[in-house]
């Protein structure tokens, strides 16, 4: 894909996320997400601050986090979200579906998979029935790689991730299987609800493994 074809599965991704979250009701808009400790508005806040988040902002946010940037993520999510309604973070999103901002050290690809996976922190968790089209959900599958993987302390080995819906698959070994989008969630470290995913290893990414273990904040 070119720049001009990611931007677009950019503004359309944010678009889709606009229109699912404007139907939310109040309750919704403070459930628990596929992000440990965020709610819909944190993850919301977290998807606009690029599109508020100015340079000097962004350096007293990043000392104040003594250069952690999973530190610096969260406490802005939750300064934002609590200083920030949940209209005015939708309205953020709306105003911005084709803004150009790229994560640091990242493509405009990076920049897709950051709304895909965010986008799906929300819809899964919430039981929406919402499916990622996949010129949106190749680009960032086959963006994965090690270092990847690395950074959201995800463990695969000797396990081989089948797309079910699609024509992917990731690494060498035992077969877990699931629609490609919740196998793009266990790269990024996340945990899913139960009967995501088909594998005799299904459940050391699924809620039910983790009964009783203390998980660590996820990074974004």
């Amino acid at each position: 894909m070119t720049d001009s074809d990611v931007r677009r599965a950019i503004t359309a991704e944010r678009t889709d996320l606009a229109e699912i979250l404007t139907g939310l009701d109040a309750d919704s808009w403070n459930a628990p997400t596929l992000c440990r400790g965020w709610r819909v508005r944190e993850v919301l806040a977290h998807i606009t601050l690029p599109f508020r988040l100015s340079e000097p902002r962004f350096a007293y946010e990043m000392l104040r986090a003594a250069g952690g940037f999973n530190r610096m993520a969260d406490h802005a999510a939750r300064l934002d979200a609590a200083e920030f309604t949940a209209e005015d973070l939708l309205k953020s999103l709306w105003d911005n579906v084709a803004h150009p901002w790229k994560p640091p050290g990242g493509g405009f690809a990076a920049a897709l998979g950051h709304d895909v996976v965010h986008g799906l922190d929300i819809t899964v968790p919430l039981g929406l029935d919402r499916k990622v089209p996949e010129d949106r959900l190749r680009p960032v599958l086959d963006a994965i790689n090690p270092q990847c993987l690395k950074f959201f302390g995800v463990d695969l080995d000797g396990i081989q991730l089948r797309a079910e819906d699609m024509d992917w698959h990731y690494g060498t070994g035992e077969i877990l299987s699931g629609p490609a989008q919740n196998l793009l969630l266990v790269l990024c470290g996340r945990i899913l609800p139960d009967g995501s995913l088909h594998g005799l290893k299904a459940n050391r990414f699924t809620r039910a493994g983790q009964r009783g273990r203390h998980r660590r904040h996820l990074p974004v």
